[in-house]
């Protein structure tokens, strides 16, 4: 299952928890240790804005990480809009060709791999903010594949870089989600 055929479905997929997200649970807790729902809610815009510039290969602008997305208007259909924006971004075939930057930096890294991040952040924060407000995040089974095939060979060096935590163990006959949130070093079990 290869992650482009999947972007879209996987940024429609965040973009309806994040605007399912209500506004009373923004200071709520998440699986991201000291990290609340508006935390997680504003790292999730940045970086697939983010990811909609690398696409484009174009220099990074915009709020930094300091900004709160949450506190401007309509910003859960913005992120909506955004999400589908940057998807539709990476449906372009030279958006996976050479190097691309998030963070502006000019060597880069390996377009596939950006793609990768993009892709994960959708999933794996979606389903941060889906179990913090009490959802299912219902995500496609495809997405869920994509993601456990994008995710095996690239948790040692997400977790290298600080973008996941220790490896939580998981059963090998659990659901695939739960072995995707393992690797990604989260606990399917979490619970506010």
């Amino acid at each position: 299952m290869d992650i482009r055929s999947q972007m879209l479905p996987a940024a429609e997929a965040a973009a309806r928890i994040v605007q399912g997200i209500p506004e009373a649970r923004l200071d709520d807790p998440t699986p991201c240790p000291g990290w609340d729902v508006r935390d997680v809610v504003n790292h999730l815009i940045l970086w697939n804005a983010r990811g909609g510039t690398a696409a484009r290969k174009l220099p990074t602008t915009g709020p930094g990480e300091d900004h709160d997305f949450t506190a401007e208007p309509h910003w859960a259909d913005r992120f909506a809009e955004q999400a589908r924006d940057t998807a539709l971004a990476w449906a372009d075939p030279s958006a996976w060709e050479g190097a691309t930057s998030l963070t502006g930096n000019k060597e880069g890294m390996p377009a596939e791999f950006i793609a990768g991040i993009v892709f994960g952040e959708c999933v794996v924060h979606g389903w941060d903010l889906a179990v913090a407000t009490g959802r299912d995040p219902a995500f496609p089974p495809q997405v869920v594949q994509a993601a456990w095939e994008q995710i095996v060979p690239t948790a040692e060096v997400s977790r290298e870089y600080g973008a996941f935590g220790p490896e939580v163990p998981v059963p090998e006959d659990a659901p695939l989600l739960d072995r995707v949130l393992g690797l990604s070093g989260r606990d399917p079990h979490w619970a506010p």
